[in-house]
């Protein structure tokens, strides 16, 4: 009853009617509401329903195509897809490089296990990129909120991953108020 009324739906109702019924949507709409919410570049709510219906390559392919590596990384990573949760972190790591999206790419990185040093070097890349454009404290400010919202996101998050982004934010933090410290000290020397 429900697949016939829906397909008689103008398609901004029937993209209503997928968000409102992502969670309860029967099957036989699943591949069909996909489709609807990628049209209607709501990424998000496809992704979600191809994973929550068990499409977990439907998913990651619709997060890749959007750029949302690190959302695709850590599907994968549910899934036990481990190899391709890497490849797609390495890839998403390449890209946000590219599009110069260091906030990201730090979260990439981290996602990888890379060496500290690898790390800072990211960070202080989107540091110079970032103070082109702006003064270095609006750009670290900005970096410290891209930290906060990745730490926000994984609050109540239980796996291994999300647990390692949050040690590596920490040592991350704790390894800038060590360097602020050290600049202070050496102004306050001067």
């Amino acid at each position: 009853m429900i697949e016939n009324d829906f397909q008689y739906m103008r398609f901004d109702q029937k993209v209503s009617y997928l968000i409102e019924n992502l969670k309860d949507l029967p099957n036989e709409l699943t591949e069909q509401g996909i489709d609807i919410l990628v049209q209607a570049n709501e990424t998000e709510y496809a992704a979600m329903l191809a994973r929550d219906k068990g499409s977990i390559k439907t998913a990651i392919d619709i997060l890749v195509d959007a750029g949302d590596y690190l959302w695709a990384g850590l599907i994968a990573k549910n899934a036990n897809l481990i190899e391709e949760s890497k490849q797609i972190y390495k890839t998403g790591l390449d890209y946000y490089i590219d599009m110069e999206m260091y906030g990201r790419a730090l979260s990439a990185a981290t996602a990888l296990g890379l060496p500290f040093d690898e790390i800072d070097a990211l960070y202080r890349k989107g540091i110079e990129v970032e103070s082109r454009s702006m003064n270095l404290h609006s750009a670290r400010a900005m970096i410290d909120s891209a930290m906060d919202s990745l730490e926000i996101s994984l609050l109540g998050k239980q796996d291994e991953l999300s647990q390692e982004l949050m040690d590596a934010i920490k040592a991350q933090r704790d390894q800038m108020a060590k360097e602020d410290r050290a600049e202070q000290d050496k102004k306050e020397g001067d």
